[in-house]
């Protein structure tokens, strides 16, 4: 009897957890289909996708999609760097050397560090040379400070577990280096790669502290959204939240069908 209570009284707390995990956002989905007399609160006043053409339509929105823009290619070339230094870092790593651990504290201590303090540092370093601050420059350094920390912790994690008998196998089978690292080593720490590219991503995509002092005078998307919701208020916010939700899992569900085709070759 007392394990039935238990079992039950941990359900529920399971379950108010999930609800108070994604209630918000599930809100958020549900009333960005708020009819064209709705506003930012249940009930609802009709169904309709009214908003969501209300943000190409309408010109209250500012630069939205030149917004939009700038984050996804903000985010796919963080992607890029982090994946590429990642592995390499992480293929170097394998092997200790001489002021390794100081290098490896030094390349995730951006994590501990306010990321409003490490924007400020970097527009403060720029006026100081008598540059301008840039979205694609300075943006994109501000970024990697974020995203390369990251990166580089999941592949320390990934090869880790790696076995270097595979590797020694193809060598012993004749395989050059550069064979040995696109026949062998790449293929098994694919998995690894697409969970690099999925953080550089989406921590990139979403930045808001770091490309505040950073990005100069054309927002990314979260500045964009955060600027629009002193002056919008209309369900039109919650439809960007939507769009943007559902590019997200866009990608991830097309990372994990990448992993799954690999694996098969595999």
């Amino acid at each position: 009897m007392q394990s039935k209570l238990t079992f039950w009284v941990l359900t529920a707390v399971f379950v108010l957890f999930i609800l108070f995990l994604y209630g918000p956002m599930i809100a958020i989905f549900i009333l960005s289909f708020q009819g064209p007399t709705g506003g930012m609160t249940f009930p609802m006043r009709g169904v309709s996708l009214h908003w969501f053409a209300d943000l190409f339509e309408s010109s209250r929105y500012g630069d939205l999609g030149g917004a939009f823009g700038r984050s996804i290619i903000l985010g796919l070339l963080a992607m890029l760097i982090t994946v590429t230094v990642s592995l390499f870092a992480g293929l170097g790593f394998r092997r200790r050397f001489r002021g390794s651990g100081v290098l490896f504290y030094l390349a995730i201590i951006s994590l501990v560090m306010p990321g409003v303090l490490t924007g400020l540092g970097i527009g403060t370093l720029f006026t100081t040379l008598g540059l301008q601050t840039n979205w694609l420059i300075s943006g994109l350094g501000a970024h990697l400070t974020w995203t390369l920390p990251f990166g580089l912790l999941i592949m320390f994690a990934v090869l880790n577990r790696f076995n270097g008998s595979w590797e020694e196998a193809a060598r012993d089978a004749g395989a050059t280096r550069p064979q040995v690292l696109s026949q062998v080593t790449l293929p098994i720490l694919f998995p690894g790669l697409i969970a690099v590219a999925l953080f550089g991503l989406t921590l990139s995509y979403d930045e808001f502290p770091r490309s505040l002092l950073t990005v100069g005078t054309k927002n990314t998307l979260p500045l964009q959204v955060a600027s629009l919701t002193s002056n919008v208020t209309t369900p039109a916010l919650y439809a960007i939240g939507t769009l943007t939700t559902a590019l997200s899992l866009l990608i991830i569900a097309a990372a994990f069908a990448a992993i799954a085709l690999t694996g098969r070759k595999r």
